[in-house]
């Protein structure tokens, strides 16, 4: 055959594009390890500071090193045990909450949608950590609608399960300034040392409208509202009183009887 022939130019051409196919989808493999890997280290990233953890003390340790001290568990929300028929590490949360046939989602009333769903997952990762087989704190993942987007994070408690030890959220798409300063880290902080429950044991924690009136009744449940952004400010407090209160209720009560330490 011919260096110049037709087939010639043919087959290097095809060699050529063989070549290239197996080194772009190799490439694409790796990059998605890469980036899932990346995901990864960010969700754990937010968890930790969602625990407690400053920017700081993460940047220094390590993610990896900190979230030695985290128990990852997968719960049933329904009863607020273990899941342990279910694969965790392949257990997809956002698939399964749209699940039509309701395998793996549970339908939501209609007056408990207030977070802006009429169902979400059957199964659900928490995170606990733990100093010597004591239980610290626990970080539970939320979502909820804002104004414009669905808005995902964590929010802690301390070992008594009622005392609010951080927040954070990792993904939404609200208005930079304004529901955007869900991310600031002064409101964030307005979280801190708040009790989800009352002494009758109602969920209370809420953002209000405005600035908490100090030493009012409820002073103690309340979070201060973001400016011009009332919409996004009650999508959140919506979000956390669902979740803190129908969401994760079994399992919290589980674990409140549960020996640690």
């Amino acid at each position: 055959m011919r260096r110049d022939s037709t087939l010639a130019t043919i087959m290097t051409a095809l060699v050529l594009c063989i070549v290239c196919s197996v080194i772009v989808s190799a490439s694409a493999v790796g990059l998605r390890s890469l980036q899932d890997e990346n995901k990864r280290k960010f969700r754990q990233k937010n968890i930790l500071e969602a625990a407690g953890y400053s920017a700081e003390q993460i940047q220094r340790e390590g993610v990896t090193k900190l979230f030695e001290n985290i128990e990852t568990r997968l719960i049933n929300f329904q009863t607020g045990d273990p899941a342990e028929k279910i694969d965790a590490g392949n257990f997809d949360q956002r698939v399964a909450a749209k699940d039509p046939t309701f395998t793996n989602s549970i339908a939501i009333p209609a007056d408990k949608q207030t977070f802006g769903f009429s169902q979400h997952e059957r199964y659900g990762r928490v995170y606990l950590m733990k100093q010597d087989g004591e239980l610290k704190k626990v970080i539970l993942p939320i979502y909820g609608k804002g104004l414009w987007s669905t808005l995902y994070g964590f929010i802690s408690l301390e070992s008594d399960l009622n005392t609010v030890s951080g927040i954070t959220f990792y993904e939404h798409k609200e208005t930079p300034g304004l529901g955007g300063e869900v991310d600031n880290p002064d409101w964030k902080a307005l979280w801190v040392n708040k009790h989800v429950q009352n002494s009758d044991g109602e969920v209370k924690l809420e953002i209000v409208k405005g600035k908490v009136v100090q030493g009012s009744t409820d002073a103690d449940h309340q979070i201060d509202g973001l400016s011009g952004a009332t919409i996004t400010s009650q999508g959140v407090s919506n979000a956390v009183r669902y979740w803190l209160n129908d969401g994760y209720r079994p399992f919290l009560d589980k674990l409140g009887s549960e020996p640690h330490g």
